[in-house]
């Protein structure tokens, strides 16, 4: 399990190296080709528009950044999805990867359905798809492509205590009139945690 880990904490530093030396980072090249054609980035927009779906693994993202507020550390986020039957089968959320500007792991976090729309399964139905989250495809970039990849690998164990959490909040939360759970507004992060790519790193030698 380790020696798991410690290549996908490799694959993750080796993307940003390779983007690094473009002058580049994970969020840059998410955003550059939807740049290439807008003027400007909208908060809560899709990035890159049409999202990005691997039929191979069923794989499927999409970025998407927040209206600027004072302090706020984190930019934006990915949100990881799987289709498990390809692209006209339904799609499951995963986990969402924070970054902050410089396009640096910041935190992970699991959110309610209404938030994403997607078609729900329990916790371990989802935990069961982590490893289907494996692209190889070409846009917007192969490096942000295998960098996601490699963080849902590299903290696959965090991220299925962050899936069954979720499931744990959703089963006591009791909202206000008698609403279904996962449809009510006033929870929107379900579980969450704070993370750091290369303090990971170190603690397994890479």
């Amino acid at each position: 399990m380790d020696e798991t880990r410690s290549e996908a904490a490799r694959q993750a530093l080796f993307c940003e190296q390779v983007l690094a030396k473009s002058g580049s980072n994970v969020l840059l090249e998410t955003l550059l080709e939807t740049l290439r054609e807008a003027k400007s980035v909208a908060a809560w927009e899709h990035f890159p528009p049409g999202d990005v779906f691997d039929p191979e693994t069923g794989a499927q993202w999409y970025y998407h950044s927040h209206p600027p507020h004072e302090g706020q550390a984190e930019h934006g986020h990915f949100h990881c999805f799987v289709r498990p039957d390809g692209v006209n089968g339904p799609i499951h959320h995963l986990v969402a990867v924070g970054v902050d500007a410089y396009g640096r792991l910041v935190r992970l976090f699991t959110v309610n359905q209404w938030v994403v729309g997607d078609n729900w399964l329990e916790a371990e139905g989802t935990v069961a798809l982590l490893p289907r989250f494996d692209l190889h495809f070409a846009r917007p970039s192969y490096l942000v492509n295998r960098w996601l990849a490699a963080v849902l690998a590299l903290y696959a164990d965090e991220i299925k205590i962050l899936i069954r959490e979720r499931d744990k909040v959703l089963a006591g939360h009791r909202p206000e009139g008698g609403a279904p759970a996962r449809e009510d507004r006033a929870l929107e992060v379900t579980s969450e945690r704070g993370v750091d790519l290369r303090q990971m790193a170190a603690g397994l030698g890479v």
